[in-house]
């Protein structure tokens, strides 16, 4: 059996690598900072039922990852992209590689910003162009938790409210993750050669068009009022408790994808449109589907 090992597990797209990973065959460290936190959708006994072992480390001390490495024997790593780095996680890479970790499977993002294009040029510069797949995913369905607050009022302020995005499952990204994974410790390279691999949902939606979605999910009446982007940044900052900076970026997302500028207005996206089918070997999570499965979430 071989063995991977998965940083950063407590997320959804962490969690769902590392429970593909091992119904694939594989046998999986999970890294974590804090080895008393949860895992979501493993319990304890599922954990011990399935052979998980738990290590320490985090991400911004290279000097825990080699000893996460060295106490797994593992060869084969699932990593998230740290965009706090200084180094473009150069130093983290560099830790991996001299521990033993012959490939990665990097969590990144179908947007490419400087710093995580910058993560991707260490990344290869430290594992070559053939020692690591670069996982590039689009809007996450998880994003509409950034109007959870005024949708459980019964009142949402939109701006910019019509422009599509993709609304892709993390599980889903996870599930791509933990399938390249596990084929790479099996020898079998699925991404054919290729460094990166683009996905994306099943449909495009507005943020309209998923707020009324979620509504009836949770069958509860909801409002949405089109208004200025002031309004709309008022709303998430002192509603939805984001920082200034992440609502104005998402302000910026939606006014981009209302003008049409955005990743969905590229050829690599109707490109991509297939790939969970093709790695999974399943349909895609709809975005109602998602809403179903995590009703949880809008309700806390």
């Amino acid at each position: 059996m071989a063995t991977v090992i998965v940083f950063g597990p407590t997320g959804a797209v962490g969690s769902a690598a590392a429970r593909t990973a091992q119904q694939q065959g594989s046998k999986v460290y999970l890294a974590l900072r804090d080895i008393t936190k949860s895992v979501p959708g493993l319990t304890a006994d599922q954990e011990r039922e399935g052979g998980f072992e738990r290590v320490q480390a985090d991400f911004s001390q290279p000097e825990t990852i080699s000893t996460a490495v060295a106490q797994s024997h593992a060869k084969h790593a699932f990593i998230y992209t740290d965009l706090t780095s200084a180094d473009y996680m150069r130093a983290s890479f560099t830790a991996l590689k001299a521990a033993g970790i012959e490939s990665v499977v990097l969590l990144s993002t179908f947007g490419i910003q400087e710093n995580i294009r910058s993560a991707e040029i260490s990344l290869q510069e430290v594992f070559g162009a053939n020692g690591y797949v670069a996982v590039r995913p689009g809007f996450y369905a998880s994003n509409t938790l950034w109007w959870k607050a005024p949708i459980q009022t019964g009142h949402v302020n939109l701006a910019w409210p019509d422009g599509p995005f993709d609304w892709i499952s993390p599980e889903d990204i996870g599930g791509v993750c933990g399938t390249i994974l596990a084929h790479k410790a099996k020898g079998i390279d699925l991404a054919a050669g290729e460094s990166f691999v683009y996905l994306v949902g099943p449909e495009q939606m507005s943020v309209r068009g998923v707020v009324e979605t979620i509504g009836r999910v949770l069958r509860k009446e909801v409002t949405i009022t089109e208004v200025e982007e002031q309004e709309a940044l008022d709303s998430l900052v002192n509603q939805s408790g984001l920082h200034e900076g992440i609502a104005r970026s998402v302000l910026g997302f939606c006014r981009s994808a209302t003008e049409g500028d955005s990743f969905i207005d590229i050829p690599a996206y109707g490109e991509s449109v297939g790939n969970i089918q093709k790695y999974l070997r399943r349909a895609p999570m709809r975005f109602h589907e998602w809403v179903e499965a995590n009703q949880d979430k809008f309700m806390a």
